[in-house]
């Protein structure tokens, strides 16, 4: 007995030691890198030098919030923040010792609207007398975009290159939820509200195809219509290239003027020495996006005045809310604290988000609504910023959106997983008790009643109604006007612009500019919102391995149905009215 009791106070006492141990040592790794991180008062660039653009990582639209520990163990996210690009494209430009840009960006991994602002930067930086000259391995259709605003193009001499117009794919379930008896019940609004179509149909409805087909048209417009500017080709000749699909080997784009030559990136970085005029012994000197923005301005501690930017990025679900998803819990608080704080002189709404929750959606619009009482709320769209997206922002002072953005998409739909036909098939037979006739309400197991079908109608209608008033209320627009571009149709932010959805066309810093006009302050800090804290316990599960098991049933399933299923499992009424952008916008 005393060898056990001995044996496991032996133990208990090592466990003990060593998670003091591996505490102390977290700190201490801490603090080190908290050190070695620290940024300089100034750093300086070296002469003649020119800013390295590699942009084939994932761009998010809020930069990564700097954590010295996850640096340090290197386990932070590989990804480049929307903003920090254009800082460090800014700065460039107006630095001395920055001569140019050497830029890559392959195969951008990033909405069109995000490219379509780092694109509009570039054509800034070249408007000062500066050059680019742009390098790809290949190129897709979106890296091409943005590629063709440099003064030179090079592709590799085995490269490829996509230049073939506009298309978005759309995967219909009807047959499939037939053949296995797994469907979705689904009630909608709105004749564009095509969300829930392809659980309903096997084809493509002429109102849907109308729409995307409109969406695609005006986005291809804003495509060729820079590529036409940048590279000195007609449209009608672009027109007829993404027509005839005739370009995919690097020859076939020099010979038609996409690019300026086909050569090797040791090559291309000669041709850059060449431009700064380097013998060729002589090392090109390179600066990162992160050592450009050193030289940026960082917090001014002299100056009270602040503009708060409050990122809005993912789903919106009912929850505390995240980085990734947006919720009632954090961001209603967020928006709450910034009204009451009177350091904060305006807020500017950062939208990024495909829509969901209609509840949550509406809580936050009232957060939104009051807030506005007491400061200026600015809201600027990203990618998209869709119908629960569109919701939040529509209650701001004005609005932005860049011409690629989509937005709109004004329209409610309920969606309920439904296995009956399946549960029969293979001999399943549920039975209920019930104290009243229609007591059950929703079952996985059984059909959709009547009875709670015409409560899911009422709800979605009287969402739909709620909608289009928020709409009207913040657009000063008729009844009339809105329900012509409602019914869940879809625009890009140039087509919005016409139709009263939003008020100007412009990005985060144009925003940011009115913000400081309407509160009458010229000098202020920009600090982001919401605050989230990394703890221990998140950090640990980034380092160790995931163990997360999966059904089977995940490979039988296409995946969009399969997320339908996932995302339409609870069984709040209030929680099943959907404000979600129409389809699953994928643009080839």
């Amino acid at each position: 007995m005393n060898f056990l009791r001995s044996f496991f106070a032996s133990v208990l006492g090592t466990l003990t030691a060593f998670g003091l141990f591996f505490a102390i040592l977290l700190m201490i790794i801490s603090a080190s890198a908290t050190i070695i991180n620290a940024p300089s008062v100034s750093r300086s660039l070296s002469p003649n030098s020119v800013l390295s653009l590699e942009l084939n990582l994932p761009i998010v639209e809020r930069p990564p919030v700097f954590d010295e520990l996850q640096q340090f163990l290197g386990i932070e996210d590989e990804v480049l923040g929307l903003p920090n690009i254009l800082s460090a494209i800014r700065i460039a430009g107006d630095h001395p010792e920055i001569k140019g840009i050497s830029l890559r960006a392959d195969n951008p991994i990033a909405g069109w609207s995000q490219v379509h602002n780092i694109r509009k930067a570039l054509q800034e930086f070249k408007n000062k007398g500066k050059f680019i000259y742009a390098y790809g391995d290949f190129f897709t259709q979106k890296g091409y975009f943005l590629n063709s605003v440099a003064d030179s193009v090079y592709l590799n001499p085995v490269g490829i290159m996509e230049f073939k117009g506009l298309a978005s794919e759309v995967l219909y379930f009807k047959d499939f939820q037939n053949e296995y008896g797994f469907k979705m019940e689904v009630v909608r609004h709105g004749k564009y509200k095509s969300a829930v179509e392809p659980f309903l149909e096997n084809e493509m409805s002429a109102d849907n195809r109308y729409q995307i087909q409109s969406l695609l048209n005006d986005l291809w417009f804003s495509f060729k219509e820079s590529v036409s500017e940048s590279r000195n080709l007609k449209t009608v000749f672009l027109d007829s290239l993404a027509s005839e699909n005739n370009i995919s080997l690097p020859s076939d784009a020099y010979a038609v003027g996409l690019i300026d030559g086909i050569t090797y990136q040791d090559d291309f970085e000669q041709k850059i020495k060449t431009r700064l005029g380097l013998e060729e012994n002589q090392k090109l000197k390179k600066a990162s996006i992160n050592q450009v923005n050193t030289n940026k301005n960082s917090y001014n501690t002299t100056i009270k005045d602040r503009i708060a930017v409050v990122y809005a990025n993912g789903p919106i679900l009912y929850g505390e809310g995240s980085e990734s998803i947006i919720a009632q819990g954090i961001f209603v608080e967020t928006l709450e604290n910034l009204a009451q704080d009177d350091w904060v002189k305006a807020i500017v709404l950062r939208v990024n988000s495909p829509g969901g929750n209609a509840l949550t959606s509406e809580l936050i619009w009232r957060a939104v609504e009051n807030a506005k009482q007491s400061k200026p709320v600015i809201a600027s769209m990203g990618n998209v910023a869709a119908s629960g997206g569109y919701y939040i922002a529509t209650g701001a002072d004005y609005i932005f959106a860049d011409p690629m953005t989509i937005t709109g998409s004004i329209g409610v739909f309920a969606t309920l997983p439904n296995a009956a036909a399946f549960v029969k098939d293979i001999g399943v037979n549920p039975q209920t008790v019930t104290t009243h006739p229609n007591a059950m309400g929703y079952s996985f197991y059984q059909p959709l009643s009547q009875n709670f079908e015409q409560q899911l109608k009422k709800g979605v209608q009287f969402t739909y109604d709620t909608f289009k008033n928020r709409v009207m209320q913040g657009r000063s627009l008729s009844v009339e006007a809105v329900e012509n571009i409602a019914q869940g149709r879809v625009w890009t932010g140039k087509q919005a612009l016409k139709n009263g959805l939003v008020d100007a066309l412009g990005g985060l810093e144009d925003a940011l500019t009115l913000a400081s006009e309407k509160a009458g302050v010229e000098s202020y800090n920009v600090l982001e919102y919401p605050k989230f804290e990394e703890n221990l316990e998140n950090l640990l599960k980034k380092v160790g391995p995931s163990l997360e098991l999966k059904s089977p049933w995940t490979n039988l399933i296409p995946k969009h149905l399969l997320e339908q299923f996932k995302n339409s499992t609870d069984l709040n009424p209030k929680l099943l009215y959907q404000t979600l952008l129409p389809f699953e916008l994928r643009i080839y």
